[in-house]
């Protein structure tokens, strides 16, 4: 009986041995683990947030460079802005404005930015544009875009391809003049058929709103028809004409000053709602880049804490063993 007891425990002791590793590390001295351990093991999470934190730093200092650029910008972009808003004006008061026109030939002229980081005006635009493009097509209806600005034309260019007929970029390259949107006016009239031109922008409001616009521009014929009818167009008979002009040579050029003029303030618009909006975008970056800061910091100084305190119980620790 006592020996099949021995039996069995020595059968437990074989089966619980320790394993030719763990024998060999018990039998070698012992090495603490920082000592076993990559160089610079211990302060790797230290050393992580600490890059992290500077990466940034850098980006802050970039949205806040960012920032002031626009704003520089901004004050003298609004003042044109708001001096170009008397050129269309009178256009609404002599022609009329009409949205609701039905036409065949529809033309959707996108004012876009060239440039990111700007929030969602490029993204507004778009929208409204697809809206239009969708309520103006049909069986025997034709709508196409014309892009101005490199981001709605990569926006557009996905699903809207076919539909395109002319896009024209880096438009606020240089500083925006009536004569280069004058030239650009009458090259898109003179290589796109039209019934109705809409020319979609953001109209600039405050540094944090602005909203979508829209403007039709009929063509000579289609706005002749609507003066004869007595449409929303208004009556063109009542007004006095000097010179010996016909009716259709003056709606031709009312229609190409008109066209240019929207155009110009639309530009315009569009250019002063990019500055804002990357002001605010901007500010909202650095904002939170400084709250990112502060959280890094807090668990920068929280591991590097723990690190110290990691060392001082081991040293207090060898210091025990030894002196026991």
């Amino acid at each position: 009986m006592a020996m099949a007891v021995l039996r069995r425990e020595g059968r437990r002791v074989l089966l619980s041995s320790p394993s030719p590793a763990a024998a060999m590390a018990a039998r070698s001295p012992a090495v603490s683990q920082p000592e076993i351990a990559p160089l610079g093991a211990r302060s790797i999470s230290t050393q992580v947030v600490r890059n992290r934190m500077k990466s940034v730093k850098n980006i802050q200092k970039i949205t806040k460079a960012m920032k002031m650029v626009a704003a520089s910008k901004l004050r003298a972009v609004q003042i044109r802005t708001e001096n170009s808003r008397g050129l269309w004006q009178p256009f609404t008061a002599l022609l009329g404005d009409a949205p609701n026109v039905d036409v065949k030939k529809n033309v959707i002229v996108a004012i876009t930015s060239d440039k990111g980081l700007c929030g969602g005006i490029n993204s507004t635009s778009v929208k409204v544009s697809k809206a239009l493009h969708k309520l103006t097509s049909g069986p025997e209806k034709e709508s196409k875009y014309v892009i101005l600005g490199e981001k709605g034309k990569v926006q557009l260019i996905r699903d809207s391809k076919q539909s395109i007929e002319m896009t024209v970029s880096e438009l606020q390259k240089n500083p925006i003049n009536y004569t280069q949107i004058a030239v650009l006016a009458d090259d898109i009239l003179k290589n796109v058929k039209f019934d109705a031109l809409r020319v979609v922008f953001n109209k600039f409001e405050s540094v944090i709103s602005f909203k979508p616009t829209m403007t039709t521009i009929l063509s000579p014929e289609v706005m002749e028809k609507e003066s004869e009818s007595g449409g929303k167009v208004g009556d063109l008979d009542s007004y006095e004409i000097e010179g010996g002009e016909t009716k259709s040579e003056i709606l031709q050029n009312l229609t190409e000053f008109q066209f240019s003029c929207v155009l110009y303030n639309g530009a315009l618009e569009n250019a002063c709602s990019e500055l804002g909006a990357r002001m605010s975008a901007m500010d909202s970056s650095s904002r939170n880049a400084g709250d990112m800061l502060d959280r890094l910091t807090l668990t920068y100084n929280r591991t590097r804490q723990a690190s110290i305190t990691t060392e001082l119980i081991e040293i207090i620790s060898g210091a025990s063993a030894l002196e026991g």
